[in-house]
């Protein structure tokens, strides 16, 4: 889901004029802003460092809790993960036996069920085309005269299919091409400076056309809340996630997906296939997400993580496209099964052909007392009016009680730009916002990034909840979305509502009309007892 975001930016770049807007110049925000709070520090963090304080003087100690983290993988060896990485002891490495019987063979810290046994999935189709192609195949060669009743409601469901993959093929053909112009534009201020490329050689840059004026034009404001460096670094990985989509798209999936992962796509009921290899080919987006919750505290590098008490699970089943509904669904059987209480769920789709066995496992986290923390994405959509899946709203009409979802919000201490600008939104389907703009964190090579994304604001949220289930174990799943609802910071000044070009009040965002916080929860913990 995060991967998006720069799409978004890159595309708004070639294909949108920005002479008729001035836009606001954004501020760089604070180093590990997001565990700040509004009372201590006057930035809409989450209220980490002010928590802890209150859990100090107050003497508590935690349990330990075991974090699910369902994304791309986890680099398990980077300095600031490696020691809360949860070890399933039940588990001897390496011996090729399933020493606890759970029908995963050595899942000594979680489990991928994107791999085989010498390859793993990386570049996935959408959901879209997979439905497309899964249908097509099935008219293929078939007369229309010789449809039944059946097949006639279907064929009309196709055709609609169908527009809707070859509208989506062409904007992502679009979106390929802007990120190719923006990335030409870096290469030709490198070739103009002496292969640097920073704030000052591109504002010193002479451009050869109007795409790259407008380029550089928005490269102003960007390049204060990015590093050049990481703009480049996420170019290139963008650019590789979508062309990847894209050649996906244009083939049958499954065939491709059988021979690496070697199991029956399409079949709902296999749950004990996949591999051992917890980081996979592309594991920036998974590392980055488990930083923000669990980082060590304290050790001296790098960053602080939200909460001292979690242990990251590692569960691989979101490759660079659209996750599939099987993987989702075994991804949380899994992590309840093997422990989790807390589960981060930092991806979306807006096709789902199998919902009937996602919201199964959601049902079954839920009978299992385990927390759904879900990204609402990065749309600039109103989820009231267009969900995203996976959702807390089950086919039978009735919410999860389990489910938070949580849209993405700055530092920013203006109205205008504390939401982000990408975020969804809605008054009736997100809970509320959490930090999700300019986010420094843990990623690959035992480096760090910021980031960007209602991918942040996620584990930012689960960090909380992991907090709260630590230090109160006595809440259930429901109790603590329930305390963090009620105890969210409120506001209650004019905002910007993404993509709305419109002003508004936080309660048209979401639910509570406010911002997570752990220290308002912690405090209300406190003084209750």
């Amino acid at each position: 889901m995060n991967k998006r975001i720069l799409i978004y930016v890159c595309s708004s770049l070639v294909f949108t004029s920005f002479a008729q807007k001035k836009e606001e110049t954004p501020n760089k925000a604070p180093l590990n802003w997001y565990l700040e709070d509004p009372k201590a520090d006057g930035i809409y963090g989450v209220g980490a460092e002010r928590a802890y304080e209150l859990l100090n003087a107050a003497g508590k100690k935690p349990k330990q809790v075991i974090v699910a983290v369902i994304d791309s993988g986890v680099e398990t060896d980077h300095p600031d993960l490696k020691d809360v990485i949860w070890v399933n002891e039940d588990e001897i490495p390496g011996n090729g036996i399933d020493d606890d019987k759970n029908g995963y063979v050595d899942d000594v810290h979680g489990w991928s069920f994107l791999g085989g046994a010498t390859e793993d999935i990386n570049n996935e189709a959408s959901e879209l085309s997979r439905m497309y192609h899964n249908e097509s195949a099935y008219f293929n060669g078939k007369a229309e005269s010789s449809f039944s009743s059946a097949d006639k409601t279907r064929y009309e469901a196709y055709v609609k299919l169908k527009k809707s993959y070859e509208d989506d093929l062409k904007n992502s053909q679009q979106q390929l091409a802007s990120m190719k112009a923006f990335d030409a534009y870096v290469q030709n201020v490198k070739k103009a400076s002496n292969g640097e490329f920073s704030k000052k050689t591109s504002a010193d840059y002479t451009p050869i056309s109007e795409q790259e004026k407008r380029i550089q034009n928005r490269l102003k404001a960007i390049l204060i809340a990015m590093s050049p460096s990481t703009l480049e670094s996420e170019i290139h990985h963008a650019m590789e996630s979508v062309e990847g989509s894209i050649k996906m798209s244009t083939v049958n999936a499954d065939s491709i997906r059988a021979i690496i992962v070697g199991d029956r796509p399409n079949d709902l009921t296999e749950k004990f296939y996949g591999c051992n290899r917890y980081e996979g080919p592309d594991a920036m987006h998974g590392t980055h997400v488990s930083g923000i919750i669990a980082a060590t505290r304290g050790n001296g590098i790098g960053i602080d993580g939200i909460a001292n008490c979690a242990r990251i699970m590692v569960v691989r089943a979101v490759p660079n496209g659209d996750e599939r509904d099987k993987d989702v669904a075994n991804a949380i059987y899994y992590a309840v099964d093997n422990g989790a209480t807390v589960i981060n769920m930092s991806f979306g789709k807006y096709y789902t052909p199998n919902k009937e066995a996602v919201d199964a496992a959601i049902r079954y986290a839920e009978s299992k007392d385990v927390l759904l923390v879900h990204a609402a994405g990065n749309d600039a959509k109103n989820k009231d009016v267009e969900d995203s899946y996976p959702t807390r709203i089950l086919n039978d009409g009735k919410w999860a009680s389990n489910w938070i979802d949580v849209g993405a919000s700055s530092s920013s201490k203006k109205g205008k730009t504390i939401l982000a600008n990408f975020s969804n939104y809605g008054a009736k389907s997100v809970d509320f916002f959490a930090p999700g703009v300019d986010i420094y964190s843990t990623v690959p090579d035992a480096k760090y990034e910021d980031a960007s994304g209602t991918s942040m604001a996620c584990p930012a949220t689960a960090g909380v909840a992991a907090m709260i289930r630590g230090y109160f174990p006595e809440l259930t799943a429901a109790q603590v979305r329930e305390l963090l609802m009620n105890t969210s910071v409120k506001y209650k000044k004019t905002i910007q509502i993404p993509s709305a070009k419109k002003s508004g009040e936080m309660t048209e965002t979401c639910i509570t009309g406010g911002f997570v916080n752990a220290a308002e929860a912690v405090e209300f913990m406190l003084n209750k007892k």
